[in-house]
């Protein structure tokens, strides 16, 4: 019935008799089920204004807090060969155990006794720059025998330089003597030639003063000769300081020569010396890395090379080792969109694979199973997944962490933000919009005290 009529057939026919108006109309199970659902909208209706905690949800796994701590592969610097293994995997190892023992594979040091012959090589140079040193001095001796010999020539020339100055003077005060002589006896040679032609002396006078007078003029170019001997004694004076001086400069400089000549091959002998101890201590420490130890006590995860006489390259990773002392993190990844409301300091919620839990995300005060964790570092450059990369240290004031996690293990992370109504996060959900940006007060700081 359609009830197209503006008359009402219900309120003319009483259809309370009829069976089927008594199943539809009569059953009371259909009035609870419309108070239970208007029951459900005003819970729903509630809820939607509950506190709601906003979180950036992460995924990540068990690392260590610092680098040193991380598992490591040992590698070795060298290569070589491999001969004998001295531990198992599984096994602890304390610092500075051997782990392995390797030889060389390149034949410049196939010698056993390298070190050695290279060690008799450093005496042999040295003993080489001991005899430079030697002949140095004994130059340097001879220079100096040389320059005190050179004075006392050059002192001895000037004195034999002085005396002919001297002689030349004397010779100088004579030749003016015969000089003022012949002048004399000129005047003399004369008043006789004089008085000999006025008849007042006889001519055996005359000839006595013209031989006086040859005699005197003979003296003069006696005495010329003389000073003319006594100048050329100057000028060889002279000359021989100049050969004295040239004839020991010329000594002396060959001894100098001889002397750097020692130095510079006692200088390159010292040089060698120097570089065969490189050498030797070079050989010492490349025959110390034959033995590959452990850097630090822990375990040996993995043997990665493996076997008797393998042969590997510097560089290679030959054995995998865990530290045995280790302070546990989270290394978890965030979207980008999500980074800006991470700060250092801030709280975090974990939970670790294999431990039971019950989460609710928004309500994390009544999750159970998680354990508190605090932002310590955050990358500034993203990583190869796509995602910035957070580190997650234990919370010193929420429970412990296990101790049986070990690293490498999975851990899902929320970070808690603000509080919102749910009405609101469904709001935030269904649009896609990211959690409220907030700057924490007290967050940064005590980062910073830390």
């Amino acid at each position: 019935m359609l009830n197209i009529s503006p008359n009402k057939l219900n309120e003319k026919i009483d259809l309370s008799n009829y069976k089927a108006v008594k199943k539809v109309f009569y059953r009371t199970h259909y009035k609870q089920f419309n108070r239970f659902l208007a029951s459900f909208f005003i819970i729903a209706f509630i809820i939607l204004f509950l506190p709601w905690t906003q979180n950036i949800s992460g995924k990540g796994f068990l690392t260590t807090l610092t680098p040193d701590q991380r598992p490591q592969t040992i590698q070795s610097p060298i290569p070589g060969r491999i001969e004998k293994w001295y531990v198992r995997e599984g096994d602890y190892v304390k610092k500075g155990d051997t782990i392995l023992f390797i030889s060389e594979v390149k034949s410049e040091y196939f010698d056993p006794n390298l070190i050695e012959r290279t060690g008799q090589q450093i005496k042999a140079k040295s003993m080489a720059v001991t005899s430079y040193e030697e002949k140095v001095k004994a130059l340097n001796m001879q220079i100096g025998a040389l320059s005190n010999e050179r004075g006392l020539k050059l002192e001895q020339s000037r004195n034999k330089l002085l005396q002919s100055k001297l002689k030349v003077k004397s010779d100088s005060i004579d030749l003016e003597a015969a000089k003022t002589n012949i002048s004399i006896a000129e005047r003399q040679y004369d008043r006789v030639v004089q008085l000999e032609k006025e008849g007042l002396k006889a001519i055996t006078d005359v000839e006595e003063k013209r031989l006086k007078l040859q005699e005197t003029q003979a003296k003069l170019i006696s005495q010329e000769n003389k000073l003319l001997a006594s100048k050329n004694e100057v000028i060889n004076a002279q000359v021989e300081i100049s050969r004295v001086n040239a004839e020991y400069t010329d000594k002396i400089s060959k001894a100098q020569s001889d002397m750097f000549t020692a130095q510079s091959n006692q200088f390159d002998s010292e040089a060698q010396v120097t570089k065969l101890e490189n050498s030797r201590t070079n050989y010492e420490m490349r025959n110390d890395m034959l033995h590959i130890r452990a850097p630090q006590s822990g375990f040996i995860n993995r043997a990665i090379q493996s076997g008797i006489g393998e042969t590997f390259k510097e560089g290679d990773r030959l054995v995998g080792i865990m530290p045995a002392n280790y302070e546990m993190a989270v290394e978890t990844f965030v979207d980008p969109i999500d980074l800006p409301l991470l700060h250092l300091g801030e709280k975090v919620r974990i939970q670790f694979d294999g431990w039971p839990a019950i989460v609710f995300s928004g309500w994390p005060n009544v999750s159970y199973g998680t354990y508190g964790g605090v932002v310590v570092a955050i990358e500034t450059f993203i990583s190869d997944n796509g995602k910035y990369r957070i580190l997650l240290a234990p919370d010193v004031d929420d429970q412990e962490w296990p101790k049986d996690l070990r690293v490498g293990s999975g851990a899902n992370t929320m970070a808690l933000l603000e509080d919102v109504p749910i009405w609101f996060e469904l709001w935030r959900q269904l649009n896609g919009f990211p959690p409220n940006y907030y700057q924490p007060q007290n967050t940064m700081a005590d980062a910073k005290k830390k």
